[in-house]
Formats: structure tokens, sequence, C-alpha cells
């Protein structure tokens, strides 16, 4: 029992060692999102970037989340701000969302988790991305990491972490 648990931990930090960290550039990507768009994380440079994954559209926190998100929209951007949703929906499925909740940024359809995965953030052997939220500074580096994100108030910690963030890089 005990070699299969030191497996399992060894497994586990290795795997934790490949996650993004703070002071990592970010995973660049090319995907489909709303609006028929192509969206290259590498073209957003010299602009903050909110990266948000979520579970699965349609679903109580994750609406909740990107309506808080969408209250929040204006605020966010007048910090330089570019908030993206990423999901494994297909983009009907996140077509659908958008408009529904009349979002104002856009979402990301990655079907096969390549995103996701490159961010370490699949998780049910790949059946969802957890809920997870990278806030990107503009020469393209991780900032910021949101492991744990209470949907309903996940809008005032990225603008506030955005705004502390920003200030602290003026000093």
């Amino acid at each position: 029992m005990m070699p299969l648990m030191l497996s399992l931990l060894l497994f586990l930090s290795a795997r934790d060692t490949d996650r993004p960290k703070v002071g990592d550039p970010a995973p660049d990507f090319e995907a489909q999102a709303t609006g028929d768009q192509t969206i290259r994380l590498r073209d957003l440079r010299g602009q903050w970037v909110v990266l948000y994954f979520y579970p699965k559209s349609f679903t109580p926190g994750c609406t909740t989340q990107a309506c808080t998100l969408r209250d929040a929209y204006e605020k966010i951007q007048s910090l330089g701000a570019v908030i993206l949703g990423v999901s494994l929906d297909d983009l009907e499925t996140q077509e659908r969302f958008k408009a529904e909740y009349k979002l104002p940024f856009d979402l990301i359809s990655d079907v096969h988790g390549e995103i996701a995965r490159a961010y370490e953030v699949l998780a049910d052997n790949g059946r969802y991305a957890r809920r997870v939220t990278f806030l990107i500074d503009p020469e393209g580096r991780i900032a910021h990491i949101f492991e744990k994100v209470d949907p309903a108030r996940h809008d005032r910690e990225v603008y506030e972490t955005l705004k502390r963030l920003q200030v602290s890089r003026k000093s």
C-alpha cells in the first residue's frame, strides 16, 4: 500500500510542476471563439488578459460567474483588461451562452481541451476544465492565479487584484 501512495504523491507533485506559475510566460494558444473569431493570445500583448476557465456553460455556478464578470465588464475594461472565458463546450453552445446572458466578452471553445491542458486545469479525465482564472500581464506573463474561485464574488476579486497589480508595477 505504501509504494502505491508514494507513487501517487510523486505523480501529483510532478503534475504540479508542469502548471504555469506566477512569473511564467502564459502558454500561447490559437482557438475559435464567439463572433466567428480566432483568438491568439500573442495578439493581445500590450493588454492585461483575464483568462477564466469554467466547467460548463449554462450551469448555475458558471452562469453566475459569467454574469458577475459581465456586470463588472466596464470597470475591468477600464483597467486595460480583456476578458476571455474558456470551456470545453462546442462553439455553438458558447454562442448561445454568450447571447442568452448578453456577455460582452468572447468565449473560447476548447473542445479538445488543448488550452486547458496547457494551463493544467483539466479535470475528471479531461471531461471539463476546473474553475481557475489567470491574470496575464501586458508582457504575456502570468501575474496572478485564482485557484479557488467564488463565482458570486469573482468580478470583485479580479478587479481589485488587477488594480493592485497595476499599482505595484508603477512603483
